[in-house]
């Protein structure tokens, strides 16, 4: 019954439920439909679930990003200024120092 051919990045409709998604990726080996609900949610079709379901293509919901409001673009790691290299304010020569080059005591 399913009028839509699946396509990753695409939106789509449930006629049923009205509730609205996009295809995230198509696993082919799998048989298996990934799709991440307008609200976030993730989920997983089979072909066959898909054939079954009554699904239409639709456009882009205006406000699509809406489940990743809450998300700064700080949280995504693309301005992190941290290098994540170690705090060496507070580090002596014998942490520096190969165990080899070491004095002992």
């Amino acid at each position: 019954m399913a009028i839509a051919i699946p396509a990753v990045d695409n939106w789509y409709e449930e006629r049923d439920t009205g509730r609205q998604f996009r295809i995230v990726a198509l696993d082919d080996t799998g048989d298996t439909i990934e799709i991440q609900y307008l609200e976030g949610d993730l989920s997983e079709l089979d072909r066959a679930s898909w054939d079954q379901a009554a699904i239409i293509e639709i456009e882009a919901p205006e406000d699509w990003s809406a489940p990743f409001d809450d998300v700064e673009t700080d949280d995504l790691g693309y301005s992190d200024p941290d290098l994540h290299l170690p705090d060496t304010d507070d580090l002596t020569l014998d942490d520096v120092l190969e165990d080899e080059d070491k004095e002992p005591y």
